[in-house]
């Protein structure tokens, strides 16, 4: 098998799709309690050991759907969140096993390089804040929450991390050190991905702007700084037109399927994958530092078909 592009190179020569949402997939099996381990109802990530086969279909359901990356399901896989479930001692293998687990199934499709994308979700407390509960991890566990699972994303074989819907900067620049500790420990380099996630006003929610955001981690030996969840792709207009001015790291902008509506007490997604794919088409003629789009809640493979079409489209267009 000829060597793979790397990751980076790849952004630099075209636009690349991540796949959509996880939780809503694994919501299609209609798990039980029992499906998970030691029947904890919720445990998403804990499925790699009862239910791998579910977690493999959503992978490949995504990638036959023309994404040219799938994130691991790890979103919830650092120590201080596995610690909740029983796991925290078996962070490394536990993350191994997960990234191993999508890169089979990557490398079922030798049609063009497809790339596994190391999800590292935040771990609930707001190092930043001074909450009494969500304030009291100190700094170092933190990161060393982070250092050992991005270790067993590298050993499992990730082409790039992820640190995704970060709700405190603080906790984004222990994630970035974590990573680059990790990087060291086992001796291969792998880019990071930094993502901030912006309410409809272009805040993250202890009030941290873009601009303050990405100034505060843009030095700190990332390769690509991003946007994902918390809004539709319209309200993130205003921050993405900003990013794309810096010209300096290449952008991902990965949205909701619209702004979450309240729908009985349970947050629904209505934006069509035409429209979702209207909007990311205009973010591609308009910024060029967006090389990466995808979908987070509520997309699913329709959402990921119609943002191919909108790449494709827009490479015929340049070729012509």
């Amino acid at each position: 098998m000829t060597e793979k592009e790397p990751f980076l190179d790849a952004i630099k020569n075209r636009i690349l799709l991540f796949d959509g949402a996880m939780g809503t997939e694994i919501q299609r099996h209609d798990p039980k309690p029992e499906d998970f381990p030691n029947n904890q109802d919720g445990f998403n990530d804990g499925l790699v050991i009862t239910h791998p086969e579910w977690i493999k279909e959503i992978h490949r359901n995504y990638l036959d759907a023309g994404a040219d990356c799938i994130e691991t399901n790890s979103f919830g896989s650092n120590k201080i969140k596995l610690d909740e479930y029983g796991f925290g001692d078996q962070t490394v293998e536990f993350n191994k096993k997960i990234a191993t687990l999508a890169s089979e199934v990557c490398n079922e499709y030798t049609d063009k390089p497809r790339y596994v994308i190391g999800s590292m979700g935040p771990t609930g407390y707001l190092p930043s804040s001074n909450d009494p509960d969500l304030g009291q991890k100190s700094l170092d566990e933190i990161r060393e929450a982070f250092e050992l699972q991005a270790e067993g994303l590298i050993l499992g074989g990730v082409d790039a991390l992820l640190i995704e819907t970060s709700q405190d900067i603080l906790e984004v620049k222990l994630v970035i050190e974590a990573c680059h500790n990790a990087i060291k420990k086992t001796g291969k380099k792998v880019p990071i991905i930094a993502n901030t996630t912006l309410d409809q006003y272009g805040k993250m929610l202890l009030g941290t702007n873009i601009q303050a955001a990405y100034t505060t981690v843009s030095d700190m030996g990332i390769d690509v700084f991003g946007l994902n969840c918390s809004t539709g792709p319209i309200e993130m207009t205003p921050s993405v037109r900003w990013l794309d001015e810096q010209n300096e790291h290449n952008v991902l902008v990965v949205p909701n399927a619209g702004m979450p509506e309240n729908d009985g007490g349970q947050a629904v997604y209505k934006m069509t994958p035409e429209k979702m794919g209207a909007a990311l088409g205009d973010f591609l003629n308009e910024y060029k530092k967006v090389r990466i789009i995808g979908g987070c809640c509520g997309t699913n493979p329709e959402h990921i078909k119609a943002l191919r079409r909108v790449i494709d489209e827009k490479a015929n267009s340049v070729k012509g």
